[in-house]
């Protein structure tokens, strides 16, 4: 029997992982683009603040993306050290993706930051323009990528199980890569990456103006970061009514379990913007009629499924995932065995359901009506955390909504900078969208549970067999790593943005020149 303390520490392993890695992605996306807006203004007038305040960014974004990489690459290993059978599983479908992030994305990312910090004196302005929006189009592709890799685990498309190999593969790489789950989680992911990059440039500018400290640069941040802002909150709305939208048609008990949704509405079904979720019912409840089920479903007559609903079709999943099994074992037998692949064949799609029976017995196929319907009630995920969290993150986004259309307002009104009071918001506003974000990927992830890959592998089932005692010393490790880079990042930031920006430079040693912030050399300039 599968050890299910091994199953969680490995899930709050990589849990931990991702969530360290991904306080450092957003801020990486946002200040990409925000620096190459700059850099855009500089050489088109020539006025040398835009070109200070270039270097000043895409110092903090240099920092910024040397942690990222150090964060995100310890994930990848993990698939093979915690989740072994995940990887020989469907390692043919998700490592494509993966492979083509590092060879596309992230060695051109990577070439371009070093033109970008060592350019600025062998490049004209144009070209070193074109490596600043290159160094950002790198981010961009690093996070589709990665995204239609995520994306496939929460519907998999464009792939089928191979009884011969005994792994998924794939059957159409197109439709892997236009997965309409990748693609909305890809473009609200990257909005919200914008966000990150424009508050953290209005929160900086905002301990600059507040001290008095280089204003000009300070006030043009702010506005810039406040248009970019602007459109960008907007954007994470739209873009996120479409994955809410991809959830109904694909991931049908996330979305039941974020609204608390126990039994089926009438379409349209409304939206609970209050409740205290309980085993079946909810109590407290305040809705508004309609609103869900015409976001959801985008349509007067459309009918979400309630979590109820779902587990009856769950076990009826199940049930038919039994004889795809049954038919499976008949192939490992017999390979020349037809009668049995035609069977495999029609009920393929339902083999994963079959797998949740391995959390109470080896020989599925002679499970209980039992066992069967609690591994149907096993498919609802966590309901209460689910709920509360996507409140948090719709909150937190409508705030941020306000805050930058009052930004923008401010700045065409040369008023950006003025009050005091606004200044005060936006520093402490500055932890918003890493709220947000957070609380995103936790739905995402949290959401898709049990499945490791959506109706394909359960979570329990694609664990490697490692020991408690293993699993406890390599989380301690990377908990005390991770927090130990954090803190190393912070402190490198609260350095660089005391000393402020600079056209300070030092030579790299081969006749060229790298811009670094005042205070961040130790030797003058040779």
């Amino acid at each position: 029997m599968i050890d299910l303390t091994v199953v969680d520490l490995s899930r709050l392993q990589f849990a931990a992982t991702a969530m360290y890695h991904f306080l450092f992605v957003p801020l990486t996306l946002g200040l990409s683009v925000l620096m190459a807006v700059m850099e855009s203004v500089y050489v088109m007038t020539g006025h040398e603040v835009w070109r200070r305040m270039t270097l000043f960014w895409g110092t903090l974004f240099g920092v910024n993306f040397a942690m990222g990489v150090a964060t995100g690459i310890v994930m990848e290993f993990q698939f093979g050290m915690n989740w072994s059978y995940y990887s020989h599983y469907v390692g043919d479908v998700f490592g494509a993706p993966l492979a083509i992030e590092g060879l596309m994305a992230f060695f051109l990312e990577a070439t371009f930051i070093g033109l970008f910090f060592f350019g600025w004196d062998r490049l004209s302005k144009v070209a070193h323009l074109a490596v600043t929006w290159l160094t950002a189009l790198g981010a961009n592709f690093s996070a589709l990528w990665i995204l239609i890799a995520n994306g496939w685990m929460q519907n998999p498309v464009g792939s089928t199980f191979n009884p011969d190999t005994m792994r998924m593969e794939v059957t159409d790489f197109m439709a892997v890569i236009f997965n309409p789950v990748a693609q909305a989680k890809f473009v609200h992911t990257v909005s919200a990456g914008y966000v990150t990059g424009a508050m953290f440039v209005m929160a900086i500018s905002a301990w600059f103006l507040l001290n008095r400290r280089h204003m000009a640069l300070a006030k043009r941040s702010m506005v810039v970061a406040a248009s970019f802002g602007l459109a960008s909150a907007l954007s994470v709305v739209v873009l996120g009514d479409e994955s809410g939208y991809a959830a109904t048609e694909h991931q049908k008990m996330k979305l039941a379990a974020m609204e608390a949704m126990w039994h089926s509405e009438p379409a349209p079904a409304p939206f609970t913007v209050f409740a205290v979720p309980g085993d079946q019912e909810n109590r407290f409840q305040v809705q508004v009629p309609y609103v869900l089920g015409l976001i959801a479903t985008r349509s007067i007559s459309g009918e979400i499924p309630g979590i109820l609903d779902l587990v009856k079709l769950a076990e009826g999943r199940i049930r038919n995932g039994v004889v795809a099994y049954k038919a499976l074992e008949q192939i490992r037998a017999d390979r020349n065995d037809q009668a049995a692949r035609e069977t495999f064949t029609a009920n393929w799609k339902d083999l994963g359901y079959a797998l949740l029976l391995k959390r109470y017995r080896t020989d599925v196929e002679n499970a209980t009506n039992e066992e069967v319907a609690q591994a149907a009630v096993d498919t609802i995920p966590g309901v209460a955390p689910l709920f509360w969290s996507f409140r948090v993150m719709v909150a937190l986004g409508f705030y941020l909504i306000g805050f930058f259309a009052f930004a923008f307002y401010l700045s065409c009104k040369h008023k950006l900078g003025d009050g005091r009071a606004f200044l005060w918001i936006a520093l402490f506003s500055l932890p918003a969208p890493w709220i947000a974000i957070e609380a995103g990927w936790f739905i995402a992830e949290y959401g898709r549970q049990p499945w490791v890959v959506e109706g394909v592998l359960p979570t329990f089932y694609a664990a490697s067999g490692l020991t408690l005692v293993d699993l406890s010393i390599s989380l301690g490790f990377f908990l005390t790593v991770y927090t130990t880079l954090l803190i190393i990042m912070v402190f490198l930031m609260l350095k660089i943005v005391r000393a402020g920006p600079s056209n300070r430079t030092v030579l790299d040693g081969v006749g060229g020149s790298a811009h670094i912030p005042a205070g961040a050399a130790a030797s003058p300039q040779r």
